[in-house]
């Protein structure tokens, strides 16, 4: 049994989590300002994180084996993190994303194309922090998640209070309902509708990731090694935006319709006009096991018809 703090997890991926924490007999405290209660057998604490006097104040003199972060967003929310639970824990797990490798928002060293990005292609230890940007406005962290997720990984990866572990999350998907994002409802919409969806022209492929297989690896990271470092996550087998309108077809039983993106107009979600792929090797090589996509993709997209056709309230 461990003592585990997890900050945020009251809603998909990080919901599950904290159940299969709980249901693996660890003690489970949650950081979060109380939208939501948390699962049967967690702790709550209703607090602020941004608020760094009120959050020492609410953990009083707790200690964790491993905090599980995951909303953290920015280098000033990292900061604060980082100041508070120095001397709380031996070990912080961080919640980042795919997005610290896209080239459209970053420099990045150059990687041969096609080839599936690893780990080092962004090295978080000497990635420039600029805690004096507006990270408070949410319209600019909106515009800016890519930096904001670089920066805030590089300011827990400098600092020396306690093991850093980064896991950099393809594209979640599954769950119905509780797919917050409207992403993969996006596809299932025009799809059963019979309208076009706009895509570039030439569409190249992405890695995704069940939300059930996320939570299960960031409980293998926090529980079950003591890796540091970042981690990529996805399922094997990218896909493009054609092959998972095809999933989407054969489940509705309707045709996918295109129409390419014209100059300047952006493209539907999971459409990228650049070969946008993690490697997972590093994970497979310190123990961990991925599903293929395609074992659970079609599942996810019925539970997505599901939910687009249940009544509203």
């Amino acid at each position: 049994m461990q003592k585990i703090s997890v900050i945020g997890g009251s809603r998909y991926f990080g919901k599950l989590l904290v159940e299969r924490l709980v249901s693996a007999g660890h003690q489970v405290t949650v950081i979060n300002r109380g939208s939501t209660p948390p699962p049967a057998g967690a702790e709550h604490l209703v607090v602020d994180r941004n608020d760094e006097s009120a959050l020492i104040a609410a953990l009083g003199s707790r200690t964790f084996d491993v905090v599980v972060d995951q909303i953290c967003y920015t280098p000033v929310q990292a900061a604060i993190a980082a100041r508070v639970f120095s001397g709380r824990t031996r070990r912080y797990v961080m919640t980042s994303t795919i997005e610290v490798y896209d080239p459209a928002t970053a420099e990045l060293p150059t990687v041969p194309p096609g080839t599936p990005v690893p780990e080092e292609a962004v090295d978080a230890s000497t990635w420039q922090v600029a805690m004096d940007l507006p990270w408070h406005d949410a319209a600019y962290l909106q515009a800016h998640y890519a930096e904001g997720k670089r920066q805030a990984e590089a300011v827990f990866a400098r600092h020396q209070g306690f093991g850093f572990a980064a896991v950099r999350s393809a594209h979640v998907l599954g769950g119905g309902a509780a797919e917050f994002t409207g992403r993969l409802a996006h596809y299932v919409e025009h799809v059963t509708r019979g309208t076009q969806i706009t895509v570039h022209a030439e569409a190249l492929p992405t890695v995704f990731i069940h939300y059930e297989e996320l939570a299960d690896l960031l409980l293998w990271v926090a529980t079950l090694t003591d890796v540091t470092g970042p981690i990529n996550a996805c399922s094997d087998g990218p896909l493009d935006v054609h092959d998972l309108g095809a999933v989407i077809a054969a489940q509705a039983g309707r045709k996918a319709m295109y129409v390419s993106a014209a100059e300047g107009e952006p493209a539907s979600p999971f459409s990228f006009d650049r070969h946008y792929v993690m490697s997972n090797a590093r994970a497979k090589e310190l123990g961990f096991s991925f599903s293929h996509t395609t074992s659970w993709l079609p599942g996810a997209v019925a539970e997505a018809l599901a939910a687009s056709a249940a009544p509203t309230a």
